[in-house]
Order: C-alpha cells, then sequence, then structure tokens
C-alpha cells in the first residue's frame, strides 16, 4: 500500500493548476493540501496552518513572488517541505541555481501525466529526483564552474561505509534498496544519511548529491572501495 503524499499546488495559471491537481487527485494515495496563485499566497498559507503538505509544485514564473524567490523562503522557513520545481525553462544556468536554492526535482511544464506522477512518488520516497538529462545537466553545470578550483576533499573524512551508501544515494536508490544492497538494516542506512548531512553541511539528500559532484567523490568513492 502507497504511503499517502500531502501536495500543494503554486501556479498563476489557473487552468493548468486546476488541471494538474485533477489529474493528481484521481490517484489514491495523493491529497491535494491547497492551491496557490503565486508564492506570497504560497507563504501566507503555510504561515497561517499546522499541518504542511510533504511536496509543493512550485511554478517559477509568477507575479508578486516568483519560483525562484519563494524557493529561497521555503528553504529557510520550511526546510522539510520539498520543492519540485515546475517551468518551461530547461537552460543549464537555471537548473543549476534553482538545484542550489533547494528544488529537490525539476519537472518540465510538457511532461506527461505519467511522467508527473513519477517524479512525484520519487521526490517522497528518495527525497530528490534527477532524471538523465537533468543530472547530466548538473554534472556539466557543477564541475564547468569548478573546473578551475582544486578539490580539498580528504577521502579519508568518510568512512568506507558513507562513501558507500552516498555513492548509492546519488544513484537514486531508496533507504530499504541500499539496505537491502548492504544488508544492514534501514535504520542505519538513515543514521549514516544523518551522520553525512551533519559531515557534508548538506540540507537535504539533494544537497549531499551536490557534494559529490562538487568534490568528484564518485571517482574517490569507486577507486577506494
Amino acid at each position: 500500500m502507497e504511503q499517502n503524499i500531502n501536495v500543494a499546488i503554486v501556479d498563476d495559471e489557473t487552468l493548468f493548476r486546476q488541471g494538474v491537481a485533477f489529474i493528481l487527485s484521481r490517484h489514491e494515495h495523493i491529497t491535494i493540501s491547497f492551491q496557490a496563485n503565486d508564492g506570497q499566497e504560497l507563504i501566507d498559507i503555510l504561515d497561517e496552518q499546522e499541518e504542511q503538505p510533504d511536496i509543493i509544485l512550485l511554478d517559477l514564473k509568477m507575479p508578486k513572488l516568483n519560483g525562484v524567490e519563494t524557493s529561497k523562503i521555503l528553504r529557510k522557513q520550511y526546510p522539510e517541505i520539498k520543492i519540485i520545481a515546475l517551468t518551461s525553462y530547461f537552460s543549464k544556468p537555471f537548473i543549476v541555481n534553482m538545484i542550489n536554492i533547494g528544488a529537490v526535482a525539476y519537472l518540465a511544464k510538457n511532461a506527461t501525466p505519467a511522467q508527473m506522477l513519477h517524479t512525484i512518488n520519487e521526490v517522497h520516497n528518495k527525497g530528490f529526483y534527477y532524471d538523465d538529462e537533468v543530472m547530466k545537466i548538473i554534472h556539466q553545470g557543477v564541475l564547468g564552474n569548478n573546473n578551475s578550483k582544486k578539490s580539498t576533499f580528504d577521502s579519508s573524512y568518510l568512512t568506507k561505509r558513507e562513501k558507500e551508501i552516498l555513492l548509492l544515494i546519488c544513484d537514486q536508490y531508496t533507504t530499504n534498496e541500499i539496505a537491502d544492497m548492504l544488508f544492514i538494516s534501514p535504520r542505519t542506512v538513515e543514521g549514516h544519511r544523518n551522520n553525512l548531512l551533519l559531515k557534508t553541511e548538506s540540507k537535504n539528500t539533494a544537497g549531499l548529491v551536490l557534494y559529490a559532484i562538487e568534490n568528484k567523490i564518485f571517482n574517490i568513492v569507486k577507486d577506494a572501495i
């Protein structure tokens, strides 16, 4: 049985927003928490209610308070809420910037309902979701910006087990999948994940992926294990 997911939809295009809400509401495990026209209305609603959504589908081009500025506020005030950036813009700098700000997934507005549902489920289960195209852009953007910088990452900073788990997180495996692969309990995996968040000073799982890419840990891990 799938776990219930509370989703908020923020988009100034009423027809599009209501259409997304209708599509998602047809799935029993998804509840539409609320809809908002723009970022300011979203923040106002969040400030007034106790129960917060698990995921926000956030349009990036909106009046009053756009998605970029809204994401910055959400990251500070509501860090537990996962942001899926919903947009027509698919430029490399824009994607890398949004992910640095706090978006844990990037969904094109011309995506199919199946792709949207898959993204929401993946984000809920894993904490983030980047398809192959977005992951490629992240690699190009992050490593391209750091080509002139020498990595100061100390391979002994993380334990062997932490490196194993970080690599599997970057490969977008769930906690239960990682536990099965390494023959350890899900609780142990979560413990290592929390240690990784503390050691890397990352805000969320998506931050761990960025940290791994920035420090070229993929190669370090593969060589060290």
